[in-house]
């Protein structure tokens, strides 16, 4: 197992289907990544359970659920 798996979620500001790389080690994470086809910054709001399951929320910069 390497620590990594790829998740694919709606950008919120154009609703593209788009990937990211999502490192499975840490419980949390929130970070902003650019969407790949509107270049739009989006909130990502990442949490892996002991199971290895991974949910990923993704939130436009102006709608985020509290700061990173």
């Amino acid at each position: 197992m390497t620590g990594l798996d790829e998740q694919a979620f709606s950008c919120p500001y154009c609703g593209e289907r788009i990937t990211v790389l999502i490192d499975t080690s840490l419980a949390s994470q929130a970070y902003i990544e650019d969407c790949q086809v509107c270049c739009s910054p989006i909130l990502l709001h990442i949490a892996t359970t002991p199971a290895g399951e991974v949910a990923v929320r993704a939130y436009r910069e102006d709608e985020a659920p509290g700061s990173c």
